[in-house]
């Protein structure tokens, strides 16, 4: 969890009037009642009147934006609305799959759970989805959501035998080294632990007009535990 001061080393761009970070996986975005560290506190440390601009799950990282204004903050929240925002998340899934811009359009209906199903009485959803790298058993999979349903990518790739890995709550399964690395040891006595200890899900690109009307492109670097998950699996294929 980054210190209050070290908003900073999180940032990817900024100007006057919006910053976007690159989110740690384990924090939430908004204010958690259970947990009072959260990134939107960080951010109106480093500057008072800022308000985050959309949102991602706890266990998610990447590309995040906030506004420092009012005037920002609508200009980001109108593009959300009418879908010009652009957004690209990486996911490693389960299983060996060949998506070639393959389009799920299916409604999403929150449940009292806090988790979602896929229904006609909810919500539409649509995302594509495209292979970037396959490996033994799992595959690296683009995920482009044209709308912004909550666990849109992760009930959608449920939906196509493909969800992602780690995630527990809509069929993933633990990363354990042991099942793709030759010669693997373990301590006599010692439980193995999952490579990521989250689901394996990251804000890739974040692409937007500033307040001037310029595109703004901004890419997010893997954190160290979802570089260390696809470099494993690239040196076990």
């Amino acid at each position: 969890m980054p210190a209050p001061n070290s908003l900073r080393d999180l940032i990817l761009w900024e100007d006057d009037d919006i910053f976007v970070i690159n989110k740690p996986p384990f924090i939430s975005t908004l204010d958690d009642r259970n947990d009072p560290h959260n990134l939107l506190a960080l951010a109106k440390a480093y500057t008072p009147d800022a308000q985050a601009a959309h949102r991602l799950d706890k266990d998610t990282s990447g590309a995040l934006a906030f506004a420092r204004n009012p005037e920002a903050y609508r200009h980001l929240s109108l593009q959300f609305e009418h879908r010009e925002i652009n957004k690209i998340y990486h996911a490693v899934v389960d299983g060996i799959h060949d998506f070639q811009d393959t389009l799920v359009e299916i409604p999403i209906l929150k449940l009292d759970d806090g988790t979602v199903t896929l229904s006609r009485q909810g919500k539409d959803a649509t995302t594509h989805f495209t292979t970037l790298e396959a490996f033994r058993a799992h595959t690296l999979v683009e995920c482009r959501p044209v709308t912004g349903r909550m666990h849109q990518i992760r009930i959608h790739l449920r939906h196509l035998k493909a969800p992602i890995t780690g995630d527990l709550i809509y069929g993933g399964r633990p990363f354990l080294l042991s099942e793709v690395k030759r010669k693997f040891n373990l301590k006599k006595g010692a439980e193995e632990q999952p490579l990521m200890r989250r689901m394996a899900l990251h804000a890739f690109r974040l692409e937007f007009a500033d307040l001037a009307g310029n595109q703004r492109v901004v890419e997010a670097p893997y954190p160290k535990d979802f570089r260390a998950l696809v470099r494993q699996l690239g040196e076990n294929r």
